[in-house]
């Protein structure tokens, strides 16, 4: 009987560490492209006007979409996705109830302004209270979500910093976009440009 191998053993057995290699440059160029997509969500989130486009969403979703060992995500560290899977979806929960909570106070403000028109007991008083929760959980979620973006970025910082050492690649040819300051591990080159450090 005839085994049939997979592109991705053949690669390996003809030239392995030129394919770790390649395969090393590719992880660099997605994570590269991830940190500044994510960043540059994070820092319209804070409301810095921004003009960096690119679908990081999409382009994790494709290797997902490709499978075990045939992308080059999945070949260096599997676990970045599920990582990155868990604090989107926390961030993006956050943002929803940084946007849908808030409005839910004003309703019961006015909820209790007509029960105090029906029963003629000042209720009312009770909902005006609760006014400033609204301000309160709006910039309490807001901010839940600006910190997992921070941690998914600087995670993949790091991830991107080891990758760069382990397979021996030129820092200086992955620079990516970061509109905020407080990552650690990267030295900005020029304006929002920057590298690992």
């Amino acid at each position: 009987m005839i085994k049939v191998k997979d592109s991705v053993e053949v690669a390996l057995e003809l030239d392995e560490k030129s394919v770790y290699s390649h395969i090393a440059h590719e992880s660099a160029e997605d994570i590269i492209r991830i940190i500044s997509a994510i960043d540059a969500e994070r820092a319209r989130l804070r409301g810095i006007e921004v003009y960096y486009e690119d679908d990081w969403d999409e382009l994790i979703r494709e290797r997902i979409r490709k499978g075990k060992r045939h992308t080059a995500f999945d070949f260096y560290n599997p676990e970045l996705l599920e990582v990155w899977e868990e604090k989107v979806k926390e961030a993006k929960r956050y943002i929803k109830l940084s946007k849908y909570l808030p409005m839910a106070i004003p309703f019961f403000t006015v909820f209790t302004a007509i029960v105090t028109i029906l029963i003629l007991v000042p209720v009312v008083i009770v909902g005006l209270a609760t006014l400033p929760l609204a301000l309160y959980f709006h910039e309490l979620f807001k901010t839940n979500a600006d910190l997992r973006y921070q941690e998914l970025v600087q995670f993949f910082i790091y991830e991107l910093k080891e990758l760069i050492g382990k397979f021996g690649l030129d820092r200086n040819k992955y620079k990516f976009e970061l509109y905020n300051r407080d990552y650690k591990g990267v030295k900005f080159i020029k304006g929002s440009k920057a590298i690992v450090e």
